[in-house]
């Protein structure tokens, strides 16, 4: 790798840094090619990205940036798992933990905050930036279905009196 293609991956790396809600980093020694792309398809599933890169030119990407903390888990073959929604690349490193031994998460960074093993935990089991909306989106819902219960609820009320008032008038 000449000079300038370093150069173009720091700037890529900063940007990462820069622009991702969370990082995470861990250790893939011993993972297959295809062990690597079920992590690669799980991340594009959910938003994510995964990156390999020199550590040494990730160190320099981090200068200066929000997840600089991050530097002190960059040694080894490590792997970066990142996400603009602050919770998605959290969720995509644990699952694929979970699944594979050899994948062992060494922390992360969620902005200017630093987070060691347990914290990319307890960020993986938060809801995502999408349940988020859901659940506001139904809180708002709910008020109005209840309204409309309630204004059409008389309606049917009077709906059912008034047939039981035929039903007796006709069998009379």
């Amino acid at each position: 790798m000449d000079r300038a293609q370093k150069e173009k991956v720091v700037e890529e790396l900063g940007q990462i840094f820069e622009s991702s809600g969370v990082v995470v980093v861990a250790h893939y020694a011993g993972l297959t090619v295809t062990e690597m792309q079920d992590l690669r398809a799980r991340a594009r599933e959910a938003d994510a990205s995964v990156r390999v890169a020199k550590n040494r030119l990730a160190k320099i990407a981090l200068d200066g940036k929000p997840c600089a903390s991050i530097a002190d888990y960059l040694s080894g073959m490590t792997v970066l798992t990142f996400s603009e929604d602050p919770v998605a690349a959290a969720k995509v490193a644990e699952g694929f933990a979970k699944d594979n031994k050899k994948f062992e998460i060494l922390g992360g960074a969620m902005g200017e905050n630093a987070l060691d093993r347990k914290g990319v935990e307890v960020v993986s089991k938060m809801p995502s930036r999408e349940e988020l909306i859901a659940s506001i989106v139904g809180c708002i819902g709910a008020p109005a279905s209840n309204i409309a219960g309630a204004i059409g609820a008389p309606a049917s009320n009077i709906a059912s009196i008034l047939s039981s008032v035929e039903e007796k008038a006709e069998a009379a």
